[in-house]
């Protein structure tokens, strides 16, 4: 089987690990403190956090920024169901705007109708890699802050610079689904040092000082606990991992774009649309999506076909807002529900081969013409 995604893992990240583990200190330490320098220092950024995952990265920001019950946090729903999910875990309600049809974006156009007197951020999703338009959404939002989730963006640039140069906050996921993984782990990147302090005592309980810092005193310092803070720390082994795979990370993104270029190639004349660039930036390809046209048979019926030929596809990205956890959010998303309905992600990794590539068309090919039997 073909599969959809797999991580670049090798020698080196297996050295870089078993070091960390023969040093005797595999908690948050010294390990992470570089990791966040050279991670921030690659999106352009002044501060880098990390995290345990992106959802916690995500959930720190909208807390630090305040936001709690009765106040309002436009999303996307088309989005991982971690977007949505990190605005209630501040008590705060998720209200979702459609996006746009080529980039699967948020844009000015779509966040302005959502806007209402209770609404206290934006979170900005460039999904599947695919770089936002800040500045089109920033100037509809006025004051109102944005955070951007760049959970799949690590590589992406938009108006010349990195994703995330420039942001409040921006939340990024290390997953292995992502191009540079610690296998699980966040971080978020920030130009505020004040902020940078806080975020960092809250990830760690709401500690004075860190741990590894305590333990450097020599056990004399004795910290404080000024706010009620969280457990949501990255380990000195997940970082180790982290700094070989961002130095990895420019050949990895070359790759898959070389990849994405000759997916293009294969599928013209095709009844699908590719992801693709944007005008004002250019994707690092996480995820290959296609979108199915009208006349095409059922995504569904699509995907088992591909299964049968041995091609690991899956769904296009998820609707939050048609899943059971979102249920009465009585929302009009017409092309969120469209893409969701009619996308689908094809394989893509950087030891993808041309023969393997020819597999995957082939079969997509013999499936698009093949009888309807399941309805998407």
């Amino acid at each position: 089987m073909i599969p959809v995604m797999r991580p670049l893992l090798g020698d080196e990240e297996a050295e870089a690990v078993a070091e960390v583990v023969r040093s005797g200190w595999v908690a948050q330490g010294p390990r992470v403190a570089a990791f966040e320098a050279a991670f921030a220092e690659s999106v352009g950024a002044a501060h880098g956090v990390a995290t345990s995952s992106c959802t916690t990265a995500l959930h720190l920001a909208l807390h630090l920024l305040g936001i709690g019950v009765g106040d309002e946090v436009v999303v996307p729903s088309f989005s991982f169901i971690a977007t949505a999910n990190a605005v209630r875990y501040t008590g705060a309600s998720p209200v979702f705007a459609d996006v746009d049809p080529v980039t699967g974006n948020l844009t000015g156009a779509t966040v302005a109708p959502v806007l209402t007197d209770r609404t206290r951020a934006v979170i900005l999703v460039h999904q599947a890699g695919v770089p936002a338009d800040v500045a089109d959404v920033r100037a509809a939002c006025g004051a109102i802050p944005i955070v951007e989730d760049a959970a799949c963006a690590a590589g992406s640039r938009a108006h010349g610079r990195p994703v995330g140069a420039g942001a409040l906050m921006a939340a990024w996921s290390f997953h292995p689904r992502k191009l540079l993984t610690t296998g699980e782990g966040g971080m978020i990147t920030t130009d505020d040092a004040e902020s940078a302090v806080r975020l960092r005592r809250l990830r760690e309980h709401g500690m004075s000082m860190s741990a590894a810092d305590r333990h450097r005193s020599g056990g004399n310092a004795v910290e404080d606990y000024a706010e009620t803070g969280f457990n949501y720390r990255m380990t000195d082994i997940q970082a180790a991992l982290g700094e070989v795979q961002l130095r990895r990370l420019p050949g990895i993104v070359a790759r898959r774009r070389e990849l994405a270029a000759a997916y293009r190639e294969m599928l013209d004349g095709l009844d699908v649309r590719c992801v693709d660039d944007p005008p004002h930036g250019e994707g690092n390809v996480q995820s290959f999506w296609v979108l199915l046209g009208d006349d095409a048979a059922p995504r569904d019926g699509v995907l088992a076909a591909l299964a049968e030929q041995g091609v690991s596809a899956r769904r296009g990205i998820m609707a939050a807002h048609l899943e059971p956890a979102y249920a009465g959010h009585d929302v009009s998303l017409p092309v969120t529900e469209h893409l969701t309905r009619r996308s689908l992600i094809l394989p893509l990794h950087h030891e993808l081969t041309t023969a393997e590539q020819e597999q995957v068309v082939g079969a997509l090919t013999a499936a698009l013409r093949a009888p309807a039997v399941v309805s998407s």
